[in-house]
């Protein structure tokens, strides 16, 4: 009997069947990658507007590909909000370029498990080679060993993990809980660093109130005097300060601290120094701007994100650390049955988690296909669009800009009353996101309301920028 006539459903495509689906996948995302904007940025879908147009229960009997495909493009598509859209100014712009969704793709295909080199020896080595690249062209010294993580949040997590490992604390045995011989730890972070070191200091069993935030300057970064005077003062009271979180591209205004002036005062003082560079550590590809990351050879760790500004799919964060021991210190566990004896660099050793996908060789495929020269052509040009459309609003009566713009987003508001600008742009940014037309995000700057134009997208364009600002001047006039 014919084994195959024991499936009563299509399941698995034969290699021809798969081949034409292949095809047209194939069309549909050069398709979409090339065209992106006749979508809405936003879905025009209501919260549940998905759920009830799918069954409630998976199918008894196999489908065949081409109606799962007829269903993506009726139903997913319209509900999916286009980050891949040239409009799509909010938080951190992304683009999942060709060449890195042509790596996502043969890594789905390869599907490797790369907790062991003898798992992979390819996903082990390659992305030691990619991170290898990516570190040389950021200017980072070769003393900082990379991985390969999902988000920056996990990196710092990890971090921040290795950073308690070093300290001596015997953590990793012993646990903090009921222990009379530990001291309360201190982390330190400015006002503007990411929500993601709260999350870490919560998960790590430090505890929120753990974390003290440092006062910044008027351009929004860390006060190193007031670091080093929250250091003195916590000792004093008897905690022990672990590590310093210093942030190269704050979330709402990207912001730069000053790593150099910091990187002593965490020296002098024993803590961790880890760098957030998610955002901005990218630009630094490009020469003239890696000054950016001036005093990071003096991290312990560091973390930039190429699926944010470097064009890899997400997800992909790449984590540099000088000090990999203490991370595998805080990690490595291994079991009987995963022992063996080729003696090579294990990634299951760098984290908590076991299994790995293959992020490098999209982050790979996008470095080859780009160059330095070609990154750092499309960062300096996001560059310039967020300063012409900063000098639109610094030109507009109507408009305030509230923060410098030392990469490409641009924090700004409508003009009006203190009592109803808040809610006056608010409604402007609803008003716009509406339209489909562009994605736009806000955040709070010392208490007031910003707009956010983040600009980001691969296949962003002037023309983009301007329609923006169109629609912007448009609605702040009929909404004033």
């Amino acid at each position: 009997m014919d084994p195959a006539a024991s499936f009563p459903s299509p399941g698995d495509p034969s290699a021809e069947e798969f081949r034409a689906h292949g095809r047209r996948v194939v069309d549909w995302i050069a398709d979409y990658l090339s065209h992106s904007d006749r979508f809405p940025v936003l879905p025009k879908v209501r919260p549940g507007d998905l759920s009830r147009a799918l069954p409630e229960k998976a199918p008894a009997r196999g489908e065949d590909l081409a109606a799962i495909l007829d269903d993506f493009e009726r139903l997913i598509v319209p509900a999916a909000t286009h980050w891949n859209h040239p409009a799509f100014f909010g938080y951190f712009a992304i683009s999942a370029s060709a060449p890195g969704v042509i790596g996502e793709m043969l890594c789905a295909a390869l599907n490797q498990q790369a907790m062991l080199w003898r798992t992979s020896p390819a996903a082990t080595e390659l992305e030691e080679i990619a991170l290898s690249w990516l570190r040389r062209l950021v200017g980072l010294p070769d003393a900082f060993e990379g991985v390969i993580y999902d988000t920056a949040s996990i990196a710092t997590l990890h971090a921040l993990a290795a950073a308690r490992e070093a300290a001596g604390l015997d953590v990793r045995r012993k646990g903090l809980a009921g222990r009379a011989d530990l001291p309360r730890l201190r982390v330190y972070a400015s006002e503007e660093a990411h929500s993601s070191v709260d999350k870490a200091v919560i998960l790590l069993g430090l505890g929120q109130d753990s974390l003290r935030k440092i006062p910044t300057d008027e351009a929004f970064r860390m006060r190193p005097a007031s670091l080093e005077e929250a250091v003195a003062e916590d000792r004093r009271l008897g905690w022990r300060p672990l590590a310093a979180v210093a942030t190269v591209g704050t979330t709402s205004t990207t912001s730069v601290d000053p790593v150099a002036e910091i990187a002593p005062v965490c020296a002098a003082a024993g803590l961790w120094l880890h760098v957030d560079a998610a955002y901005a550590g990218a630009a630094a590809v490009a020469p003239e701007l890696r000054g950016i990351l001036a005093g990071s050879d003096r991290a312990d760790s560091l973390v930039l994100n190429p699926h944010k500004w470097l064009f890899v799919p997400f997800d992909c964060s790449a984590f540099y650390c000088r000090r990999m021991d203490a991370l595998r210190a805080a990690f490595s566990l291994v079991p009987e049955y995963l022992r063996t004896s080729e003696g090579e660099r294990n990634l299951m050793d760098t984290g908590i988690q076991l299994g790995r996908r293959f992020r490098a060789l999209k982050l790979w495929f996008v470095l080859r296909a780009f160059g330095a020269e070609g990154l750092a052509a499309r960062i300096r040009e996001h560059i310039r669009l967020a300063r012409l459309f900063a000098s639109w609003v610094e030109a507009d009566p109507g408009f305030e800009r509230l923060a410098p713009v030392p990469f490409s987003v641009v924090c700004f508001r409508a003009k009006a009353e203190e009592k109803t600008v808040d809610g006056l742009n608010e409604r402007i940014l609803e008003e716009v996101n509406r339209t489909g037309e562009a994605f736009l995000s806000s955040t709070r700057i010392r208490g007031r309301l910003a707009l956010r134009l983040a600009i980001g997208h691969l296949r962003t364009e002037e023309r983009h920028v301007a329609r923006a600002w169109a629609l912007l001047r448009q609605f702040r006039s009929r909404l004033a």
